[in-house]
């Protein structure tokens, strides 16, 4: 299924997700889940096991690159262990206009799937220690459960530690 023809962000997650096999249900609230304490909240789970999902920029050999950073909604990420794992000479966070105009994703509600092309994926290793993790599934107001070793299968990612 080609994403990018999927519009509605919430439904690129959807399809992502049943196309790789996810047995789980996406959740909606009509309360935000906009930051790690908003979705602590609604779904009823301590901050550690919110997942943040952060996107980058990447200045490479090759240009620039998007990276996007899974970790613990307790954790903060460590700008220099991403630029040394992705070899970059400089990473930035992306500007919320940047993120939109690449993903189509909205700030507080950025998804670790549902990408026309998944971005390079790193999974912090403290998610592991979790069974569950609570994802933004395309807008602030939805969310779906994920184990991290799925997630680490669906993304495509690599875990490492990424944490300060």
């Amino acid at each position: 299924m080609d994403l990018a023809q999927i519009s509605d962000p919430v439904e690129r997650v959807r399809a992502f997700l049943a196309g790789a096999s996810y047995d789980g249900e996406i959740l909606h609230s009509d309360e935000t889940i906009f930051t790690v304490e908003d979705a602590s909240r609604v779904v009823g789970a301590p901050p550690e096991e919110i997942l943040k999902s952060l996107l980058f920029l990447a200045e490479t050999d090759a240009g620039e690159e998007w990276a996007l950073v899974l970790m613990s909604g307790a954790n903060r990420v460590n700008d220099k262990k991403v630029r040394r794992i992705l070899g970059a000479r400089k990473i930035r966070m992306g500007t919320a206009e940047a993120i939109r105009a690449f993903s189509g994703f909205e700030p507080g509600g950025v998804p670790p799937v549902g990408y026309p092309s998944q971005p390079m994926t790193l999974l912090d290793r403290d998610l592991f220690k979790y069974s569950t993790v609570w994802s933004a599934a395309g807008s602030d107001h939805d969310f779906f459960p994920i184990s991290p070793g799925q997630l680490l299968d669906v993304t495509g990612g690599i875990a490492h530690d990424v944490k300060k």
